[in-house]
C-alpha cells in the first residue's frame, strides 16, 4: 500500500517540519490560536493511509509521554504529537475486553458516542499480555481490599532476594524438587490459558493426538515449536520443529498454508516466499505425522505452548509450559531468549539470523523443563531472574532500539510474550510522587491480574466507581465488557457476518441489458467508480444482468449515485445493491460513514489512469486549496495501484468545494468522477483484508454459531448500545484537557482479529480537541 505523504512528496510529521504551518492554521480554526486556549493541550497525528497501524511499543510512547511529560525524561511519541502537554488535566484509558475492530464496524450505528467525538483513530496488533504493554513491567500493583474489590491504587515493593518464600516460584510449587508430572498444566490452567481443549466448543475439526495413557514422572518429554504467517485466515502455521529429551531433531518441516498468504512474517518466523513454493506438505500432514510419532504418554513442552497448538489445529492433554513454569509476579511472562540464557547459559534467536528457528525454540524450552525438573523450585528461584532481567535492560534496549519498528501483524506467538524492548512500568513512577492510578474492571484485568475477578460486578457498577475515583486521579484505566457469554464463542460468527455484509455493500448490479450486449463496455463504465474485484454476467433473468463487486465502498456508492438511469451499452439501466435482510440498514449506514469525524475534510477520487504516479497526482491536484495530504491505495498482494485516490484537506468547506471542481476534471484523458470518502483511514485496509479473506469457515459448525449469534444478537446490540451509553457518560465527566484513549484490544485466537484505538482530548462542550 502507498505511504500517505505531502505534496512536496516526503513524509511529513504531525506537528513538526513542514506541517507546522498547516498545524497552526488548524489550531487557529478551532479557536486554538491566541489568548488563553493557546495553552490548551492538544493532540496531532498523522493517521491516514499505511500510517494508520499503530504497535504497542508506540502506544507505550504516547500513555507514559501524557501520564510523565518531559519531567520524567519521557520523549514525544514517534507517530504523534501532545502540545502542551503539561495542562493536560488527566489521562483515562478506556478498555473493551476482548473486543475487537470487527465489534466495532459490526455494531457501528450502535457506537454513536465514539464515532461522533474520537477523530484519531488507529489498528493495533492484538497482544495477549495487553495491560502489561501499555504501561511497561515491573509494576506490583496490589488491590485495595474495598468492598468492590475494584480499585488498584497501592504499590507494593518487589520481594528481596534473601526472601524466598514471597517469590512466585515458590509460592507456585514449593521449595522441594518434584517430578515432572507435578508441572504439566492441569485442564483448569489450560482453558486458563487459551489451550485448545477437547470438547471445547472453539476446537471442533482439531485433531486429538490420542495419548491418554496414565502419566508418570519418568514419561517422554517433547520439545515443540511453530513459526506461522498471517494469512486471510488468521495465523497458519509454515514450519514445526519436534525434538525428544535428547534434544535430536525429530521432525523440522515447512509447511504450505491453505489459504492466500498475506504476510510471511519473515522477520521473526525465516520464512519466505521463496521457500515455500515447492513445498507440498500440509497441515493436515504435519498432524498425521505428529500422530504417529508421539507415544501414548508424552508430554510436550514449549514457549506460549498453546500458540502452537491452536495453529496445529490439535489437542494434546499433557503439556509443560515454559513461560507458566517459570512464574512472574503479575502474572508476566519471560521471554524465552532470556530464559535461555540466563538459565542455560545459550544464545538464541540472534539478530545475525533471519527470523527463529523453530528446532532451536523447541529444544531450549525442553532444556529449560529439564532443568526446573532436575534442579527444583528452590534452585531456579535463587537465580534471582528478576534482578537479572533489570540489570540486562540497559544492554538490551540499546541494542534493540532501532529494531523495534512497527511491522504490522505479528506472529500469535510473538504476541503470547512481552515485546522485544522490555519498558519500564510508568505507573511506579506516578506513585513515587504520590499519584495514585485508578484501575477499574469488571473482570481481573487480563494477565496483569490488576484488579480482582468479580464476575458479579457490572458495567453500571464500575461507571458509578470511575465517576468517583476517576476525577481524583491523573491516570486512570476502566475495563469495560459485553461479557463472557458474548465474547470468544461467536466471534467466527461475528466475522462471517460482518464479511458477508461487507461483501452485498462492495456489490451492484446493473441491468437490464439487451441480448448480446458489451461487456467490455460495461466493466469500462463502472471501473471509472473505482476498482473491480469480480464481474459476472447474470443469466437467471429474463433479460441478463451484470453483478459487479468493488474493492473499495465509495466505487460502489458512486455507481449507484452515478449510473442509477444512466445509459450504458445501449441500454438504460438500474443500478442497485443486493436486497437482503442485512441491507436494510445499508443507507443509515453509509450516511453515518460519510458523517463520521474521521472522514471530514476527506474525498474519494476515481477514475485515474493507472500509468499516473504518486508524484503526477500530487502535481495534478497541487492547484487545490488547503489539499493536506494524498493516499494512493495499493493491491496489497500486487502492490500496483489503483485507479482510485483519497484527498485529504485541512478544512471541510474546502472538500466541499474541490468535490465541486473535481466532478468532471479530465486528467490524462479520463474522466474524474468524487465522492465524500467513507473508508479512508484505517477501515481502507482492513475491508480489503476481509474481501480478499476465504469466506465461510468450518461448514456446519459455522452455521451452528451463526444460528446462535442470530438468538442473541438483539440482546448483543442493546448491550453495545449501553456501553456506548456509559463511555458517553464518562467522557462528559471528564475535566477539561483529559487524554481520553479508547481501545478494543483485539483478539488472537479463533481467528486473530485487529484490535482499533480512538483518542480525543476533551474540551469545552464534550467534544474533542485535535
Amino acid at each position: 500500500m502507498a505511504k500517505a505523504g505531502c505534496l512536496n512528496g516526503c513524509r511529513r510529521p504531525a506537528g513538526e517540519g513542514a506541517g507546522e504551518p498547516a498545524a497552526r492554521k488548524r489550531r487557529k480554526a478551532d479557536g486554538g490560536g491566541r489568548g488563553p486556549e493557546e495553552k490548551s493541550p492538544r493532540l496531532s497525528a498523522a493517521l491516514f493511509g499505511e500510517d494508520c497501524e499503530i504497535s504497542h511499543d508506540q502506544l507505550y510512547e504516547l500513555l507514559k509521554y501524557a501520564a510523565l511529560g518531559k519531567r520524567h525524561n519521557a520523549a514525544q511519541p514517534s507517530w504523534c504529537r501532545i502540545s502542551h502537554q503539561s495542562h493536560l488535566a488527566g489521562v483515562v484509558v478506556i478498555v473493551l475486553h476482548e473486543m475487537s475492530q470487527l465489534h466495532f464496524y459490526k455494531f457501528y450505528l450502535q457506537f454513536k458516542h465514539l464515532r461522533r467525538v474520537f477523530r484519531h483513530r488507529f489498528i493495533l496488533t492484538p497482544s495477549t499480555n495487553f495491560f502489561t504493554s501499555l504501561y511497561g513491567e515491573g509494576a506490583n500493583l496490589k488491590p485495595q481490599n474495598t468492598a468492590q474489590d475494584l480499585t488498584s491504587t497501592g504499590s507494593e515493593c518487589i520481594p528481596k532476594n534473601s526472601d524466598l518464600q514471597c517469590d512466585p516460584i515458590i509460592r507456585k510449587y514449593g521449595i522441594k524438587p518434584q517430578g515432572l508430572t507435578s508441572y504439566i498444566l492441569t485442564l483448569e490452567e489450560q482453558r486458563k490459558n487459551d489451550y485448545p481443549i477437547k470438547g471445547s466448543p472453539g476446537c471442533k475439526g482439531y485433531i486429538y493426538t490420542e495419548c491418554d495413557q496414565q502419566r508418570t514422572d519418568s514419561s517422554p518429554l517433547f520439545g515443540l515449536d511453530c513459526e506461522m504467517c498471517l494469512t486471510a485466515k488468521g495465523n497458519e502455521v509454515t514450519r514445526v520443529s519436534l525434538v525428544d529429551a535428547q534434544g535430536q531433531c525429530l521432525l523440522d518441516e515447512l509447511v504450505k498454508p491453505e489459504s492466500r498468504v498475506m504476510n510471511y512474517l519473515t522477520r521473526f518466523s525465516g520464512v519466505t516466499k521463496k521457500m515455500l513454493l515447492p513445498v507440498k506438505t500440509r497441515l493436515s500432514d504435519i498432524q498425521t505425522r505428529l500422530k504417529e510419532m508421539l507415544p501414548h504418554d508424552a508430554v510436550l513442552v514449549g514457549h506460549s505452548l498453546n500458540a502452537d497448538l491452536q495453529a496445529l489445529e490439535m489437542i494434546h492433554p499433557s503439556v509443560i509450559d515454559t513461560s507458566l513454569l517459570f512464574a512472574r509476579n503479575e502474572g508476566r511472562r519471560f521471554k524465552l531468549k532470556f530464559l535461555a540464557k540466563a538459565v542455560l547459559g545459550k544464545e538464541i534467536q540472534c539478530e545475525q539470523k533471519l527470523g527463529h528457528d523453530p528446532a532451536e525454540d523447541a529444544r531450549a524450552a525442553l532444556e529449560l523443563a529439564q532443568f526446573f525438573i532436575e534442579q527444583g523450585p528452590a534452585k531456579v528461584a535463587e537465580l534471582n531472574l528478576e534482578m537479572l532481567l533489570t540489570t540486562e535492560k540497559p544492554a538490551e534496549d540499546s541494542q534493540n532500539k532501532a529494531a523495534l519498528q512497527p511491522q504490522g501483524c505479528r506472529v500469535q506467538k510473538q504476541l503470547n510474550e512481552p515485546p522485544h524492548l522490555s519498558k519500564p512500568c510508568f505507573l511506579d513512577c506516578l506513585q513515587v510522587t504520590g499519584q495514585k492510578p485508578v484501575l477499574l474492571g469488571r473482570q481481573g484485568l487480563d494477565s496483569s491480574d490488576l484488579c480482582q475477578s468479580n464476575l458479579s460486578t457490572s458495567n453500571k457498577q464500575i461507571l458509578q466507581r470511575a465517576l468517583e475515583d476517576v476525577p481524583l486521579s491523573t491516570f486512570s484505566i476502566i475495563q469495560f465488557s459485553l461479557g463472557p457469554e458474548y465474547i470468544a464463542s461467536h466471534l467466527l460468527a461475528l466475522c462471517e457476518q460482518v464479511r458477508s455484509k461487507l461483501a452485498d455493500m462492495l456489490t451492484v448490479y446493473a441491468g437490464p441489458f439487451e441480448e448480446g450486449f458489451c461487456l467490455h463496455s460495461v466493466k469500462k463504465e463502472f471501473g471509472r467508480c473505482g476498482p473491480i474485484q469480480s464481474l459476472a454476467v447474470v443469466t437467471e433473468t429474463y433479460k441478463p444482468y451484470v453483478c459487479i463487486q468493488y474493492e473499495v465502498l465509495e466505487a460502489a456508492q458512486l455507481a449507484v449515485e452515478s449510473l442509477n438511469g444512466a445509459e450504458v451499452a445501449g441500454s438504460c439501466i438500474k443500478v442497485q445493491r443486493p436486497v437482503t435482510a442485512a441491507m436494510l440498514d445499508c443507507d443509515d449506514l453509509i450516511k453515518e460513514l460519510e458523517l463520521d469525524v474521521e472522514n471530514e475534510g476527506v474525498i474519494y477520487v476515481a477514475g485515474l489512469k493507472k500509468s499516473l504516479t504518486e508524484r503526477d497526482l500530487q502535481e495534478e491536484f497541487s492547484q487545490l486549496k488547503d489539499l493536506e495530504t494524498l493516499f494512493l491505495p495499493k493491491d496489497l498482494q500486487s502492490g500496483k495501484h489503483r485507479n482510485c485516490c483519497f484527498l485529504k484537506f485541512q478544512e471541510s468547506q474546502s472538500a466541499a468545494d474541490a468535490l465541486e471542481v473535481i466532478n468532471g476534471w479530465t486528467v490524462k484523458g479520463r474522466k474524474l468522477r468524487s465522492r465524500n470518502a467513507l473508508a479512508s483511514g484505517h477501515l481502507w485496509r482492513w475491508i480489503w483484508q476481509m474481501n480478499h479473506s476465504n469466506g465461510k469457515q468450518g461448514g456446519h459448525i459455522l452455521y451452528e454459531k451463526m444460528e446462535q449469534l442470530s438468538d442473541s444478537e438483539q440482546d448483543l446490540r442493546k448491550k453495545v448500545k449501553k456501553l456506548d451509553h456509559h463511555i458517553k457518560k464518562l467522557y462528559r465527566s471528564l475535566q477539561n484537557n483529559t487524554l481520553c484513549v479508547v481501545l478494543f484490544p483485539g483478539v488472537n485466537r479463533h481467528g486473530a482479529q485487529p484490535g482499533l484505538g480512538l483518542m480525543a482530548v476533551k474540551n469545552d462542550g464534550g467534544r474533542s480537541a485535535h
